[in-house]
């Protein structure tokens, strides 16, 4: 790993990195944000040199080039159509140091919310009893919502079903020996998906510890420019990460943004050799669900029929960032009577992002509406997809349609006639 610091160093960025580009323009069509606007400073090449400039004091870090930089999902899709392998998500990374300005409510979540497990489940109580008791529709008449700029997000958040539950026994022998990452947000959001994920890797002969009071990846502190509060998140989860490869084979995870992270840290802890060695090691053992249950190789006599027609949106961290295209719809492949449509450009970004369709909405919706349009086409009867933000920014405008990879997964073990 390239360890210096750039010549001008008014960013905190690598040596080498910006200068791979060569404007070549290849990375255009790929950006979302550019399709949109049609701006080139909303570009990857446009950024990256405005990125160049700022560097070296040509261009103030504030104004045009802040919301340029903001107006970025850091989808990494310019990665994938790069020739020159300009590592475009380390330079965004880096760079939004200096330009991000985190809301208080941000701020809040990030810091004194998210990375402590038990806060996060107390969270996911207080908003279960807020969409139950009828606080939701009192705070949706009044216009509170839209007042505190809260509007956006409480829109798309999916209906709270309860607490985290992981049953289910392992059918069969021991095939592996797996920990698995259960996140932040998807606690509070979409318990179900992690209940169903252990199902599945149970059924599928895993035996499964739940790191239980494993807090946030700091995937959200990374791409909101808090890098200092991320090196500090991971290196804790490095620490217990290491505790739990102790006793197994990997580390599952079933969000590509966190997936995608964790296997980076080593990035977090450049001029920390020890640290950034310890991260190299522990990042070689993490495995995106998909992934890992592909090369595991399902056992298909324990899945049932699911007679649907279903597409496949791919999550940019997981295309992008992690290169995992295949295992998604290998897995899908070997759920009898599930027939799968591609959609047109199926991993172009949704609008989610991380928190980015509370921070730019209307880029967001305009991102959802293509996608709408192209999953349309396709005539699908539901959605599938690998990414907890992708699915509840889908699913805002789907209800009822949109599942992740191993819902489906565990919806066919259910479906095996006994």
């Amino acid at each position: 790993m390239v360890t210096a610091v750039s010549k001008a160093g008014l960013l905190d960025l690598r040596a080498g990195d910006v200068e791979r580009c060569v404007r070549c323009g290849l990375c255009l069509n790929a950006c979302p944000t550019f399709r949109v606007l049609g701006e080139e400073m909303d570009s990857p090449r446009g950024r990256i040199y405005q990125v160049e400039l700022a560097d070296r004091g040509e261009l103030a870090i504030e104004g045009d080039f802040t919301l340029h930089m903001d107006r970025c999902l850091d989808c990494r899709a310019c990665v994938s159509a790069c020739p020159s392998g300009v590592p475009y998500g380390a330079i965004i990374e880096r760079t939004r140091v200096a330009t991000a300005r985190p809301s208080w409510l941000e701020r809040f979540l990030l810091e004194r919310v998210l990375p402590y497990p038990a806060r996060v489940r107390r969270a996911a109580g207080l908003l279960r009893f807020y969409q139950r008791s009828g606080l939701q529709a009192v705070a949706r008449r009044s216009g509170l919502l839209e007042w505190m700029g809260l509007a956006e997000a409480e829109g798309l958040s999916p209906v709270i079903a309860g607490g985290e539950s992981y049953d289910g026994e392992v059918t069969g022998p021991v095939r592996a020996r797996v920990a698995f990452f259960p996140g932040c947000a998807q606690r509070v959001l979409l318990p179900e998906l992690n209940a169903a994920t252990v199902r599945v890797l149970r059924r599928q002969g895993c035996d499964v510890t739940v790191i239980e009071e494993m807090g946030c990846c700091g995937a959200l502190h990374v791409h909101s420019g808090m890098r200092e509060f991320a090196r500090a998140l991971a290196r804790e989860n490095v620490v217990k990460l290491e505790a739990a490869l102790a006793s197994v084979d990997a580390v599952v995870v079933n969000a590509a943004g966190c997936g995608a992270t964790l296997k980076e840290y080593a990035d977090l802890f450049e001029g920390e050799p020890e640290w950034e060695a310890r991260a190299q090691r522990v990042a070689r053992k993490i495995n995106d669900v998909t992934e890992f249950l592909d090369d595991l190789g399902p056992r298909t006599e324990l899945l049932g029929p699911l007679p649907v027609t279903a597409t496949y949106q791919d999550p940019c961290h997981l295309a992008h960032g992690q290169g995992i295209r295949n295992a998604p719809r290998a897995l899908l492949a070997t759920i009898p009577s599930l027939e799968l449509r591609e959609m047109e450009r199926s991993d172009q970004c949704c609008g989610s992002a991380g928190t980015y369709n509370l921070k730019q909405p209307e880029i967001a919706r305009a991102l959802l509406a293509d996608r709408l349009n192209v999953i349309a086409a396709s005539g699908a009867e539901i959605v599938v997809t690998a990414n907890p933000g992708c699915q509840m920014q889908l699913a805002s405008a789907l209800p009822g349609r949109v599942f992740h990879v191993v819902e489906l997964l565990d919806a066919s073990h259910r479906a095996r006639p006994r």
